[in-house]
């Protein structure tokens, strides 16, 4: 089967490490998860791409992003009338750009439905974004590409599964949170089998854990006696400052890096990294 069929890479094309944050359930911690995790890596001297493809945009608002400056989106780039580096902002984290969403992005599902590689949009977007390294358009130097998904399993998400090296899973502790992970897993064999072989679960982040509520400690053993070594050790607790942060347009590492949340995940990027490292040593 040819890489046009397939969506594959070709071996000759730089790229980018490009993880994705997905569960088809909303309010798991994804956006949160992907904007402290891109400000980690930049700490370490990473340069980070978010790509947000949640029409909510919350990444965006997150970053700081004013909806004013959104005036060219992805959304533009999946229906193909803008390439991937014309709509990179630059955020005021050092080392951290996005390329925004905005509601606009709700409609690209019913127009890409009959459109040529309609699940392969995003990956031939970033194959361009890798060609142009050295052209500028700032497109050289990037090392991680994170996206951040809708809470659905939509040609959105498709788009980003198909163009992803490793997923990574936040998980609610919640009773309803396993069900809907098992749906996410079947999506993943799915996708592997037609559409992105190489894609892997690097990981599932147990979030919003609450010490005072046996159920959090029950579902957390469960998803570690079913998954083991792919969830990670690190918990994110339930913390008002998490959700305090994206109202100031900053991540939570910065806007207070003190509190229990930002600790947290503090400690869960440095363990992603720690994974990193040694996928790329081995």
């Amino acid at each position: 089967m040819s890489p046009e069929m397939t969506g594959e890479r070709r071996s000759d094309t730089p790229a980018p490490r490009v993880l994705v944050m997905a569960n088809q359930k909303g309010g798991v911690g994804k956006t949160t998860t992907a904007i402290n995790l891109a400000t980690a890596l930049a700490a370490v001297g990473e340069r980070v791409l978010i790509i947000d493809i949640d029409p909510q945009g919350n990444a965006s608002t997150g970053l700081g992003i004013a909806r004013t400056e959104r005036q060219t989106t992805i959304y533009d780039v999946l229906i193909g009338t803008a390439r991937l580096s014309d709509v990179v902002i630059a955020t005021k984290i050092p080392g951290v750009a996005v390329v925004p969403s905005t509601p606009d992005l709700a409609g690209a599902d019913l127009e890409l439905l009959s459109a040529p590689r309609r699940n392969f949009r995003l990956r031939d977007a970033l194959t361009g974004f890798a060609a142009e390294r050295g052209k500028g358009a700032g497109a050289e130097g990037y090392t991680y590409v994170l996206i951040d998904c809708p809470p659905s399993l939509s040609v959105l998400t498709m788009n980003a599964l198909a163009a992803a090296d490793g997923l990574i899973v936040p998980l609610q502790c919640e009773f309803f949170a396993l069900e809907g992970l098992s749906h996410l897993l079947r999506t993943v064999e799915l996708v592997r089998g037609s559409l992105n072989p190489k894609l892997e679960i690097l990981g599932i982040v147990l979030t919003m854990f609450d010490k005072r509520n046996n159920l959090s400690d029950q579902v957390a053993a469960d998803v570690r006696q079913h998954f083991g070594d792919k969830v990670y050790r690190t918990v994110i607790p339930r913390n008002v400052r998490l959700s305090e942060a994206p109202s100031h347009g900053l991540p939570a590492i910065l806007y207070d890096h003190k509190c229990p949340g930002s600790q947290a995940y503090i400690a869960l990027a440095t363990e992603i990294i720690q994974r990193e490292r040694a996928l790329k040593a081995a």
